[in-house]
């Protein structure tokens, strides 16, 4: 076990994790030049053509140190874009330290503070190292004070590198092997390993990443999962280098894979404990935190018949993505489908490309949403959280939707930007706390439905991402709430209906009317788009016809000739828009839900 290392390398976004992570992985000689390619761990098509992680990924590096041994070095690559913080959280629950990149160039950046903190939480070794030292703007100086000042690190630990020319990384696994410490664990007490992560795997079944803690584990063996009490006969177990490889046994300290013919995905839960079942572990190991999503939407399968496909993808891609959570919805215009909880709009973006590319699903996304609580006439208590079931507005007493208490930490200079945008979003109840200098602590009672709509996106502009923000829900609170319908040609689309605040139906009417304008093709008649509260309509915008020259043809002659071709044309479009159908493409339905300030 003195020859195990476990860390992960933590950034903020475009720091430099991945080319890291390739040096190291070249450095070691796991994988020769002739098969290498940039971004090796990032094996999804899209974090390539956008050039982020997405998925944390594990490999086990073998390196020989100056003194002669060799270690087995686990590395976990991690995202670094916000929405994706709960990989991060994931990974260092299964580490003993981490390297802490700075960009030269751009110095400590919000995702870096972020990252730290999570670091700190788990206790861990921190190593700051400051990549993309060969760039002409860096200023390695004014990152080693920040280092001291901002993150409250010493600044003599720090190491420098370029990933991207190879400079520094025998520094830096030299480091890991004298600074961070190996693992602890008894091997021979009862099996004690945490589930960091599964993959679903066509022909095996469900292949569970875990770290041990405790234990020793062999095939044949027969394990528990100890939150639903479900026992499986250990297939295969290995560990990673670039693929799987098998291995006899897995040991305490060691991070590797088991294959034990898990059938269903929604049997492996992350962050669960794994333990033997004839000799379990006394208690389970401590999760990761849960997360709370932010937006809030409806996904639909274009075809009615291929609900079942997406059914059975949703919960694949659940085991892929722990923070995704969805149940059943239905609407009366795109049939059954579910309601999914996202943390961000790119985290909605990619949960939506991943579902088309890699399940080769056509979806449709409704406007997000949340549940709103309606006091009727006769004295039944109702909820609402899908529009199409809003009651007869007649029968209403009292409508009411849920308030959050949210909590900001960030920059004092962003704080007169920050309370604006709460005053927008109709919070109250405000305080303002200063826990050290220099950084605010600003609370907020806001409805939920106004954070769900834009809030996130706008509060990480107006605080250029050095802000971060969690809520919790604490009751129900009166409000005039009334249901916006968006009408296409005349007819309603149920998937863009809203229940929204009477002071933000006209604005919130108008920016819908406006987004189809732009996401809808023009057509041979005129498309009118109207947002209406009942039988009023608040706004409208029109879309114009093509429309063909029916007089070109005419060159002098009498005007009623031109006329007539004109009325005969006007009564063919007349006729046209009575029967004609006008398809909505899926991007008009995300269209709306984005923000007007993106």
């Amino acid at each position: 076990m003195d020859n195990i290392r476990n860390f992960s390398i933590i950034a903020h976004i475009d720091h430099g994790k991945s080319t890291l992570a390739d040096r190291l992985i070249q450095y070691t000689g796991v994988v020769d030049d002739r098969n290498f390619q940039d971004q090796i761990l990032d094996n999804m098509e899209i974090e390539r053509e956008r050039g982020i992680t997405i998925k944390s990924q594990a490999i086990s590096l073998p390196y020989r140190a100056k003194d002669g041994r060799t270690y087995a070095l686990n590395l976990i690559d991690t995202p670094g874009h916000v929405d994706f913080t709960y990989e991060v959280s994931r990974s260092l629950a299964s580490c003993e330290g981490v390297l802490l990149l700075i960009d030269a160039a751009q110095g400590v950046q919000a995702q870096t503070l972020a990252n730290l903190y999570l670091a700190m939480e788990h206790d861990l070794t921190i190593i700051p190292v400051i990549n993309k030292i060969d760039l002409p703007s860096a200023d390695v100086e004014r990152v080693i004070e920040q280092i001291d000042s901002e993150l409250g690190l010493d600044p003599d630990t720090h190491l420098k590198c370029s990933a991207k020319e190879g400079i520094g990384i025998e520094e830096i696994l030299e480091a890991i092997v004298t600074r961070i410490p190996p693992p602890v664990g008894d091997p021979a007490a009862p099996l004690a390993a945490l589930i960091f992560d599964a993959k679903y795997d066509v022909f095996r079944g469900t292949v569970i990443y875990c770290r041990l803690f405790a234990g020793t584990v062999k095939a044949g063996d027969v394990i528990r999962l100890m939150y639903n009490n479900a026992t499986y006969r250990v297939e295969e177990i290995g560990r990673f280098i670039l693929g799987r490889e098998k291995r006899d046994s897995l040991t305490a300290g060691e991070v590797g894979y088991i294959i034990a013919g898990v059938k269903t995905v929604s049997d492996v839960r992350t962050g669960d404990t794994i333990t033997l079942d004839n000799r379990p572990c006394a208690e389970p190991l401590p999760g990761f935190k849960e997360v709370k999503p932010v937006v809030f939407a409806s996904i639909y399968p274009i075809a009615s018949d291929d609900y079942e496909d997406l059914a059975v993808s949703l919960e694949k891609y659940k085991l892929n993505d722990a923070s995704f959570i969805y149940e059943k919805d239905s609407s009366a215009a795109l049939g059954q489908g579910f309601r999914c909880g996202f943390l961000g709009l790119l985290h909605l973006d990619i949960v939506q490309e991943r579902l088309e590319r890699e399940y080769d699903l056509s979806i449709i996304l409704s406007v997000p949403s949340v549940r709103y609580r309606f006091t009727l006439k006769d004295g039944t208590v109702l909820y609402v959280d899908n529009p199409t079931h809003y009651p007869e507005p007649m029968s209403i007493v009292k409508s009411e939707e849920p308030y959050i208490r949210a909590t900001m930490m960030l920059p004092e200079r962003y704080l007169g930007a920050v309370m604006k945008l709460c005053m927008e979003k109709r919070g109250v109840n405000s305080t303002l706390n200063y826990p050290n200098p220099g950084r605010a602590e600003l609370v907020y009672e806001m409805p939920l439905s106004e954070v769900i709509f834009d809030f996130y996106d706008r509060f990480k502009s107006v605080t250029q991402g050095y802000g971060s923000f969690d809520y919790d829900l604490i009751d129900y609170r009166e409000s005039s709430l009334v249901l916006l319908d968006i009408l296409v040609n005349g007819e309603k689309v149920d998937a863009l209906s809203q229940i929204v605040h009477r002071e933000r139906a006209r604005s919130r009417g108008l920016q819908a009317c406006e987004r189809l304008k732009e996401e809808i093709p023009r057509q041979m008649f005129k498309i009118a788009i109207q947002g209406a509260i009942g039988g009023e309509i608040i706004s409208r915008t029109t879309i114009s016809a093509f429309r063909k020259d029916v007089t070109a043809k005419c060159y002098g002659g009498d005007i009623t000739r031109k006329r007539k071709l004109l009325e005969k044309q006007k009564k063919g479009k007349k006729r046209m828009k009575m029967i004609g159908n006008v398809s909505i493409p899926q991007s008009a339905f995300l269209a709306v839900l984005k923000s007007d300030t993106e």
